[in-house]
């Protein structure tokens, strides 16, 4: 209850009114009882004075022809109080209510004692005539400026304090009334005066728990209003930063996802802060599994560990090419420290080195597959002209078998030429094509028809298989012919005589899907992915002779119409060719 300063307020304030509340009530109580009882006094003392007015003259003067007694009864009906005269030696002379036979000598009672000093007299006692509490009060009795006795009024004190409880309890009502009504004030105004307090103490439990999305409405222009108002610009303020730090941080995230490099921040004691998606990717591993565990166990990977720590201990760029064999991955690793932005941490930058060194790989292919297609008709043409010069120049039969041996020759290299100038003029977008629509199986006819003597001289049979009312595609059709012939060419020389080639067309969803089957000798699955390279030859096609670059050009070709071509092989059991083209809409 204390730790609420609503009522760390109000509960001082209500002890302060009932302590008032009380001291004043006890004040008044007992101011009321003595101005209660002096008026009382007063009355009595009057009253009494009034009886002794009243007297006979033969008062005091001891005639017993006087019935005193019946004097003080009668004095008593006049004054409602208990009346008792008493001679100056203080010998009760007469009672109202009482036997004054039994009575004893009053000469020594508080109130005759300051009567006769002080002309009246008062005192509060225990009346053993009464067996009670009385109040008296006393005036001298006086004969030619003598005093002969006295006259006492007395009443029950217990009439007193009935009417005195009767008051106190009236103030006692009022006091309990003002006081509940002052602490009902005290508590509404805490309350009140608190409620700005209660509703910035809310806010500030929203905003903690990351709701900034309602404002206070200042209930008054005080401290507190204005405390409030500034709380309003601190959540204005906060919200604006936030939405900053949100759309910076968005920004840096989606940098990071799209970066190709991979992105690894490791702290002091190894364990990984932030992982990139492309870093993922490299390792095969989620943020949620990365995050919070040690590098060796999300990336393991020891020549990286081995970094980062060369990285701690130098404090300098350090870097190493990583190899991932089983994700075939080279990996340029760099390792630097983050210094002041991030202290005792270190970035892990991954760049990924596997298509350059794809690349480097298939430059090597094509010096050397170029180098092997021109030596051999150089080193024919060489020893031809040897020939010639030395003796074939005098024997012209021979001659012109060795010119028309290097005529061979030369067209094999116009060939290669050729070829290569055609494949770097459709790479470079050189050749622009005339599309327009045609049907699939005039294409496949017009290829069919050009290769189908080729194909009879070596004793192979091609068949024709394409579904019917298919729809036209959009092509050029000198080029998909030269695609189509390429595939056809390559299953004739590779099919061994009595096989069957096997051309088709049919519609796959929104494309058309040309296909082109043989039963020949097949693709070793590991030069499978690589036929499609420039001067790329298998063993077996290296037997057969060729550029090598036919099917690269079909690829050109084949991804300059939007499409898609790839082969399926089976060792010794023959090959399938693929493309895909767009139909015309």
């Amino acid at each position: 209850m204390f730790r609420s300063i609503r009522w760390r307020i109000a509960i001082p304030y209500v002890i302060l009114i009932l302590v008032i509340m009380t001291v004043m009530g006890l004040y008044l109580s007992r101011l009321l009882r003595q101005t209660y009882l002096g008026s009382l006094e007063n009355q009595l003392i009057t009253e009494a004075i009034v009886a002794r007015d009243q007297l006979s003259g033969d008062f005091g003067t001891g005639s017993p022809s006087l019935n005193l007694d019946d004097q003080a009864k009668h004095l008593s009906s006049l004054v409602n109080a208990r009346v008792t005269l008493i001679a100056k030696d203080g010998t009760v002379l007469g009672d109202s209510h009482d036997d004054r036979a039994i009575m004893d000598n009053h000469a020594s009672r508080p109130e005759i004692l300051r009567a006769g000093s002080q002309g009246q007299g008062s005192s509060v006692r225990y009346s053993k005539t009464e067996g009670q509490d009385m109040f008296y009060a006393a005036v001298p009795v006086t004969n030619q400026d003598q005093q002969v006795g006295f006259v006492r009024l007395a009443l029950p004190l217990q009439q007193i304090q009935s009417n005195l409880q009767q008051v106190q309890s009236t103030i006692l009502f009022f006091t309990l009334i003002a006081s509940a009504f002052a602490i009902f004030l005290a508590m509404f105004i805490a309350s009140r005066t608190t409620r700005p307090l209660r509703d910035l103490t809310e806010a500030s439990g929203r905003i903690a728990n990351g709701d900034l999305s309602t404002h206070i409405i200042p209930s008054t222009n005080d401290e507190l209003g204005q405390l409030t108002k500034a709380f309003n610009t601190m959540e204005d303020r906060l919200q604006s930063h936030i939405d900053e730090l949100i759309s910076e941080r968005s920004k840096l995230s989606s940098v990071l996802n799209e970066m190709s490099d991979g992105v690894v921040i490791v702290d002091a004691a190894g364990k990984v802060q932030l992982i990139n998606k492309a870093a993922e990717d490299m390792f095969g591993i989620d943020q949620k599994q990365a995050i919070g565990v040690s590098l060796i166990e999300a990336v393991r990977q020891h020549q990286l560990v081995e970094l980062w720590r060369k990285c701690r201990q130098t404090g300098e760029l350090e870097a190493v090419l990583i190899e991932l064999p089983a994700q075939k991955l080279y990996l340029q690793t760099v390792a630097t420290s983050l210094g002041k932005a991030l202290p005792e941490s270190t970035l892990l930058l991954l760049q990924n080195l596997t298509r350059l060194r794809h690349l480097e790989t298939v430059r090597q292919d094509f010096i050397t597959n170029i180098s092997h297609e021109l030596r051999t008709p150089l080193a024919s043409l060489k020893v031809l002209t040897e020939t010639l010069q030395e003796t074939a120049l005098d024997d012209p039969p021979a001659a012109r078998r060795f010119f028309q041996q290097i005529e061979t020759e030369v067209d094999a290299l116009s060939l290669v030429v050729s070829e290569l100038l055609e494949l770097s003029r459709i790479e470079s977008g050189k050749v622009p094509l005339k599309m327009e629509t045609v049907s699939s199986t005039d294409l496949i006819d017009g290829a069919v028809e050009r290769l189908q003597l080729q194909a009879e001289r070596v004793g192979l049979e091609i068949r024709t298989t394409c579904q019917t009312n298919l729809p036209k595609v959009l092509a050029d059709p000198s080029r998909m012919e030269q695609v189509l012939v390429n595939l056809l060419h390559n299953a004739i020389k590779f099919t061994p005589a009595n096989g069957v080639i096997s051309i088709g067309c049919h519609l796959n969803d929104d494309k058309m899907l040309f296909s082109v089957k043989d039963t020949g000798i097949g693709i070793p699955a590991d030069d499978l992915p690589r036929i499609f390279e420039r001067f790329y030859k298998t063993d077996r096609a290296r037997s057969g002779g060729g550029t090598g670059l036919g099917l690269a050009i079909s690829r050109h070709i084949i991804e300059a119409h939007g499409g898609k071509i790839w082969a399926e092989s089976i060792e010794g059991q023959g090959s399938t060719f693929y493309f895909t083209i767009p139909i015309a809409t």
